[in-house]
């Protein structure tokens, strides 16, 4: 499923912080795991790696198709007003993240260019948890990383406004896929958001139109992100919201986990 072209706002126009100018666009990218792997393995992430379709939450003879451990899991959702409520009011009260340096236990991206979700969320998949120390070295994660740790959320923005690598490969992927590509300009109401478990076993939901990482809570030695306790403190809460209040139930979800090949 690719993002879809709404009548609404751009749920991407703008980042959490209102003090954050919107200073480009990319082409909305398709949420394709064959892009999305074609996307990763060019910026540095190894082969040995790839997303894949997950079918299912609950059906045991669907979840085996899906490789483990998954490392990190990319949820694709429309941006109804029942999200956008949640957002705000768990938002509200939390200051803005402002850490940085190799002391964070994960590596947050906050979203200042437009209909970038899909990218930031691949970034959030790669960089952080098991995945990240199976990207090879001197390339361009490897590069984005290393000049992204030191820097403050909004020194980060910047540095992948002005990465051409980046900007390169996302253009690349975007115009690939099973659907016709979108303009840069094209307002779109379906969103990204990555869930990573941390060195430290925590699930953590990264978006970057969010004041920063959220800790969904701990997890076992022995559990990844697909698990039973992982999809309980993180999928299945957009999903139960929704259901409950009578919202949009059009959700997707890949994964980065062991290739097939």
């Amino acid at each position: 499923m690719a993002d879809s072209v709404g009548t609404k706002a751009d749920p991407h126009a703008e980042s959490a912080s209102s003090t954050t100018p919107q200073k480009q666009a990319f082409p909305p990218l398709e949420n394709n795991p064959e892009v999305m792997t074609k996307l990763v393995h060019k910026l540095g992430l190894s082969p040995s790696l790839a997303f894949h379709d997950v079918y299912s939450l609950d059906d045991p003879s669907l979840l085996a198709f899906v490789p483990r451990p998954v490392y990190a899991l990319l949820l694709v959702f429309p941006v109804t007003p029942t999200y956008e409520k949640a957002r705000t009011t768990e938002d509200g009260p939390l200051p803005e993240y402002n850490a940085s340096g190799p002391g964070e236990e994960v590596l947050w991206f906050r979203q200042t260019i437009r209909n970038a979700c899909g990218m930031m969320g691949l970034l959030h998949c790669a960089c952080n948890g098991g995945a990240r120390g199976m990207i090879a070295p001197k390339t361009d994660l490897a590069n984005l990383i290393t000049a992204a740790l030191p820097l403050d959320p909004t020194s980060r923005a910047h540095l992948l406004e002005t990465s051409p690598n980046v900007a390169q490969a996302h253009a690349s992927a975007a115009a690939e896929g099973d659907t016709a590509a979108l303009s840069a300009e094209a307002n779109v109401d379906h969103h990204f958001v990555a869930f990573v478990k941390s060195a430290e076993n925590n699930l953590w939901e990264l978006d970057g139109r969010r004041k920063g990482p959220l800790n969904r809570g701990r997890l076992g030695d022995d559990e990844d992100v697909l698990a039973e306790k992982a999809l309980d403190m993180g999928v299945r809460r957009f999903l139960k919201r929704e259901e409950e209040l009578g919202g949009d139930l059009r959700f997707s979800l890949v994964a980065l986990a062991p290739s097939m090949d």
